[in-house]
């Protein structure tokens, strides 16, 4: 995977009660980890999560309680 092409890159979520915006700060396919700047509410985080390959060799995150699957793909 080529990361330069990510960094950056942004994904719009609702969430059943906000609009939240991650944008990709830096993929390590080596340690299997995203960082993501989180935008909800007016707050900005960024946050550390652990990145999962599906069978289908494609990357992903799990974001919030419900672990809803984000794919890096979907990114633009």
């Amino acid at each position: 995977m080529e990361t330069k092409n990510y960094y950056l890159k942004e994904f719009q979520y609702f969430d059943g009660e906000n609009d939240i915006t991650f944008n990709i700060v830096d993929i390590n396919t080596e340690k299997m980890v995203i960082n993501i700047a989180v935008s909800k509410t007016g707050k900005i985080s960024v946050i550390e999560y652990d990145l999962k390959q599906d069978k289908n060799g494609e990357f992903y995150f799990e974001y919030g309680i419900c672990n809803q699957k984000i794919e890096i793909n979907d990114f633009e």
